[in-house]
């Protein structure tokens, strides 16, 4: 028996009828927790044409007050990346974005001053679908943002990724809710929160993101054996 957990490329979808400050709220704590190295942490951001000024501006304003630093400082809010070939790898992508037409709205930089390992809370709007930025897990506080015009639109954006752990979904329309996350290919989605993963909820992707779960009740499921019993007594 196998389970095995293979890492994602999380879309975070915000329809034109989300709580912009909810989202907003969301979005610091799923991209930037653990300086964006979780494996469910959001990646590609989805807004709709409609609140893409509003979200962006309130985005940025709000990493702008992320303090970098060691994590032994109780102040700090962004801390270091695990390897200094991690921040090297992450410059590529942002280069390579940048030079496909990505523009940088906040960041986009090393921080050899502090360190090796650092590197600046970074978002990136028009970035090229096609782009290592947007087509790969990033691991780190780099934010791709591209924009939709339809439901059908973000769906398929979000669908389009040989990864399927987590996604998120940011809207006040139940029907929507349903709809979305039915469709979503992905094993874990969050609805208006940005942190959604806990001991007691089952945790795994679908597609090349994992096999089997791991958490809740059905955990200890991928390593137990079934056996059928016939007693004739």
């Amino acid at each position: 028996r196998v389970s095995l957990e293979l890492g994602g490329n999380a879309a975070f979808i915000v329809f034109d009828d989300a709580d912009i400050d909810e989202a907003v709220a969301a979005a610091m704590s799923s991209k930037f927790r653990n300086a964006g190295q979780t494996c469910v942490c959001a990646d590609r951001f989805l807004v709709h044409e409609s609140i893409e000024e509003e979200f962006i501006s309130k985005f940025v304003e709000a990493a702008k007050e992320l303090n970098v630093g060691a994590g032994s400082d109780e102040s700090v809010t962004l801390t270091p990346l695990i390897t200094s070939a991690a921040v090297q790898q992450i410059s590529e992508k942002v280069t390579e974005a940048v030079d496909n037409g990505a523009t940088i709205l906040l960041g986009g930089n090393s921080l050899p001053s502090r360190g090796a390992n650092y590197f600046e809370a970074t978002i990136l709007n028009t970035v090229d679908r096609a782009s290592k930025l947007w087509r790969t897990e990033t691991f780190g506080p780099v934010a791709a943002i591209s924009t939709f015009s339809s439901e059908d639109e973000a769906i398929e954006l979000a669908n389009d990724t040989v990864s399927g752990l987590a996604a998120y979904v940011m809207t006040r329309d139940v029907g929507r809710i349903f709809r979305v996350t039915e469709r979503l290919e992905n094993g874990l989605v969050g609805v208006n929160e940005g942190v959604i993963s806990s001991a007691y909820a089952p945790f795994g992707g679908v597609k090349e993101s994992g096999l089997g779960r791991e958490g809740s009740s059905m955990g200890i499921d991928e390593y137990i054996e079934t056996k059928y019993v016939f007693l004739n007594h």
